[in-house]
């Protein structure tokens, strides 16, 4: 489970690759992009004859799998009709083809995937409780991009290099400037998004090491604008608090202290970035080096 894009085929895929089935099939199918009359004939198959248009019979997903793994995304958005025949197939290893006699058996693992809560569509009727119950054996629910911003680095990588083998060109790599950027950067579409920006820097950066400037404006600047808008939040929630909290006539001071809390994290920040070396941190901050002794000496909290 996870938010649309955060890459559960790719985990799929490498599930499907580290266990015992990895030389058979990996056949994924999204049961939300295949119109609902088509579905079951997707899944299961179908005979010549079996409605109209059907002039040759057609092997299913599931004989395609056969051996390996089916992957099937958005099983949320699967009609109810058809939930029944795959808990069938789950239970019992068979089913029939579309139009067909000849009872199919298979030996399949079904890995299913939504960006739904399906807990909540079994309470509204929407989802058979019994599927859902078959389907459960392990779940697993995938954080956003936003939230793992460590595994970005390893992520473009797969992806420049699978870019790099399409277009028969040497593999593209990240600066780490550019790596910073991606990192800062907040994904709404998640893996999807990042996977379509590393494909573009592949075709279309000059050379072969990726810089800023290559990014896309709409990563630069979002980066950029995220990083001033996570800070005025942070800000705006730590006033909120203090405002809550200190009695009438407490107030006065607050501003005083706010500004006496950032200069401290700055002059921090400042020393983290010189390696604790004071006299190049008030270099950095334009500062003598006495008064970032003194700043030292005193509490966060404590203004000038």
């Amino acid at each position: 489970t996870g938010e649309t894009g955060t890459g559960k085929e790719l985990v799929a895929s490498a599930l499907h690759r580290e266990s015992p089935r990895a030389d058979r099939p990996f056949v994924a199918l999204n049961t939300a992009a295949i119109p609902a009359e088509l579905l079951e004939s997707e899944l299961f198959g179908h005979e010549a004859g079996a409605f109209t248009g059907a002039t040759r019979r057609h092997i299913g997903r599931f004989e395609q799998a056969h051996g390996g793994t089916l992957f099937l995304d958005e099983i949320g958005d699967m009609p109810a009709s058809l939930q029944t025949r795959l808990l069938r197939v789950l239970a019992e290893g068979e089913f029939f083809r579309v139009g067909g006699r000849e009872l199919i058996a298979v030996d399949v693992r079904v890995i299913a995937a939504t960006h739904q809560d399906l807990d909540t569509l079994v309470r509204d009727g929407r989802f058979r409780a019994d599927l859902l119950h078959r389907l459960d054996v392990a779940r697993l629910s995938l954080p956003p991009l936003r939230a793992r911003p460590e595994d970005i680095g390893l992520l473009a990588s797969r992806f420049l290099t699978d870019a790099a083998r399409q277009f028969d060109q040497p593999v593209k790599r990240l600066t780490d400037a550019a790596l910073a950027r991606l990192r800062g950067h907040h994904w709404p579409g998640n893996v999807r998004e990042l996977e379509n920006l590393c494909w573009r820097l592949a075709a279309l950066a000059p050379g072969e090491r990726i810089g800023v400037a290559d990014l896309t404006d709409h990563i630069r600047l979002a980066s950029v604008a995220e990083r001033e808008s996570d800070w005025t939040h942070t800000l705006a929630d730590w006033a909120r608090t203090e405002l809550a909290v200190r009695a009438p006539g407490q107030t006065p001071g607050l501003r005083a202290e706010a500004l006496a809390r950032f200069d401290a994290t700055l002059l921090r920040v400042a020393l983290d970035q010189t390696g604790g070396h004071r006299r190049k941190a008030a270099e950095l901050l334009g500062l003598g080096r006495n008064t970032v002794t003194r700043k030292l000496a005193r509490p966060p909290s404590s203004p000038d």
